[in-house]
């Protein structure tokens, strides 16, 4: 019994009866004017709807999700709630908020540096976006490929909005990053030989697409959660940070934890703290589906902003452009971009390939969304509509065998429910995936906040509007590995003042005036799904 439909099955039919001929014809990829007609056209950053202009706080003015925005201007979880400031629970001279990517990396190199360092997770160490990534991390170190041809890469990727400074630090330690991981033992798949294995990703000129199957963000936390333990940095877990401490010179001098198990407030006091939260994916911006972890509430962006921190592209939302539409119990879940990277082609309900398999994500995400509303393309699954991927492409490619090697990870992940992609192609639909804009850094990773580092996904700027598959993972470990060494080096000459939470009242304050009254909690923390909705 086929686990697909019977309209699915006669949509897939024309994939099938189509496949010979698109065996021997890419589309030919979009001009820059047809790009930007079909991203202002069907991309949702583009949308007229699911934006609030902010109406306080350092980026008064601008546009937010509204989701993000209803917490930017939410009320604090300490907000008329009295600490006890004096009694420091944790006195550290780095303390690490996060336990993905970025955070281990930053507590690593904090730790090597000779800092006292706490880590503090609301969920377990690992819980993050890094563990959930598949597709793989750049790096320029192939004999045909430089720093400054990825530096064009990710420029043009971002729509030329990229922080010159940052990008340019994120390039040309790219190398020495991937080389760092497989000194520490991370297993990228390699040649015979010991050469590093590389593929396309979407927008890139050169295979720089370094690999651990379709595991790698979980090979790579193996390693990094690991090295973390072992050079004794102290790790707190199920203890969110809800607000910032500034003293009362305006450093950043640590943070108030909320201990799920006790429930009660715990106050840390940091020469300097590193933010390194993550993203936003289950704030469910304009009702999207989301292939992020479970905690991705952006607390970091909420936290630094309160306390005066800006923020960059906050607008700017990347929409992974397969992301799983059916079966039910995996939807939103993220089809990685390197089952196109090795073959397998978008086709419509037609059989027709409408579009280049490695476009930008972007763009990839409004050509589909085009294909499925106003071309009426689309295959009906689950309560929408969704497009093909003809994952059985790759095998006719390159050979029998290459997605059991190459794809281990989703093959196990569909034959649970009675899909082999090797045989069938696999229904997609654009799912959140990634926060563009976040807290705006200089090339050492500080924030306007003195002593305030940030690093990974709740950074903004790095990848300007539109970020390039793999090269988020080469941001946690470069800016994570900057944030951590630069943090450590600067709490040796730190003094500290007198704890404080003022920032919090003054930005209760900023609300009143500007009329603005909420009962929204923030952060967040957790997203809630009740009757089937998303969290509110």
């Amino acid at each position: 019994m086929s686990a697909f439909t019977e309209d699915m099955l006669k949509s897939m039919a024309n994939v099938e009866r189509t496949r010979q001929a698109r065996l021997n014809s890419t589309p030919e990829r979009f001009s820059a004017e047809e790009k930007e007609a079909l991203l202002q056209a069907f991309h949702p950053d583009y949308s007229t709807k699911g934006f609030k202009v902010l109406e306080v706080g350092p980026n008064k003015g601008e546009k937010a999700p509204v989701e993000l925005a209803q917490l930017l201007e939410g009320k604090s979880l300490l907000q008329g709630v009295a600490v006890d400031l004096e009694r420091v629970d944790y006195d550290v001279d780095v303390l690490v908020i996060g336990g993905g990517g970025a955070g281990a990396a930053a507590a690593i190199e904090a730790k090597r540096a000779g800092g006292d360092v706490l880590l503090v997770t609301k969920l377990r160490m690992g819980d993050a976006n890094t563990m959930m990534a598949e597709g793989g991390i750049q790096c320029a170190d192939k004999h045909n490929d430089s720093p400054a041809i990825h530096y064009l890469d990710a420029l043009g990727g971002g729509h030329y909005k990229n922080i010159p400074e940052l990008l340019e630090k994120l390039v040309t330690e790219g190398p020495l990053a991937v080389d760092w991981l497989d000194k520490m033992g991370v297993m990228f798949d390699k040649e015979a030989d010991g050469t590093m294995v590389t593929t396309h990703g979407g927008g890139t000129s050169r295979k720089r697409m370094h690999a651990c199957a379709d595991y790698t963000g979980a090979e790579i936390i193996r390693v990094l959660r690991d090295e973390v333990q072992n050079c004794g940095v102290k790790i707190l877990e199920f203890a969110p940070a809800i607000e910032l401490l500034l003293d009362e010179a305006g450093q950043c001098a640590g943070a108030v934890l909320l201990d799920y198990d006790s429930n009660e407030h715990l106050v840390v006091r940091a020469k300097t703290v590193i933010m390194a939260t993550g993203g936003a994916g289950r704030l469910h911006y304009q009702g999207f589906p989301t292939s992020n972890h479970y905690g991705a509430t952006a607390d970091g962006l909420v936290m630094a902003y309160r306390a005066g921190a800006p923020l960059i592209y906050e607008d700017a939302i990347q929409y992974h452009p397969t992301g799983v539409a059916y079966p039910a119990q995996i939807y939103g879940a993220l089809v990685t971009e390197k089952v196109r990277s090795l073959g397998a082609q978008l086709v419509n309900s037609q059989g027709e390939a409408f579009m280049h398999p490695l476009e930008t994500r972007d763009v990839s995400a409004a050509s589909i969304i085009r294909e499925c509303t106003a071309r009426g393309n689309g295959v009906k699954a689950l309560d929408g509509v969704a497009l093909w991927l003809d994952t059985p492409m790759i095998e006719i490619i390159n050979g029998e065998g290459t997605i059991a090697k190459r794809l281990p990870g989703m093959l196990r992940m569909y034959k649970k429910f009675g899909i082999d992609l090797r045989k069938e192609p696999i229904l997609i639909y654009p799912t959140l995936h990634y926060q563009n804009g976040g807290i705006l850094i200089d090339e050492n990773a500080e924030t306007k906040i003195s002593g305030l580092y940030v690093a990974g996904e709740a950074v903004g700027g790095i990848h300007g509007t539109n970020r390039l598959m793999g090269n988020s993972m080469l941001d946690i470990v470069v800016f994570g590995r900057i944030a951590g060494i630069k943090a450590a080096e600067k709490a040796k000459n730190v003094e500290l003042g007198k704890l404080s939470l003022a920032h919090v009242e003054s930005f209760a304050k900023e609300m009143e005036a500007a009329g603005i009254t909420s009962d929204v909690p923030s952060p967040k923390l957790l997203p809630v799904y009740t009757h089937g909705r998303n969290a509110r």
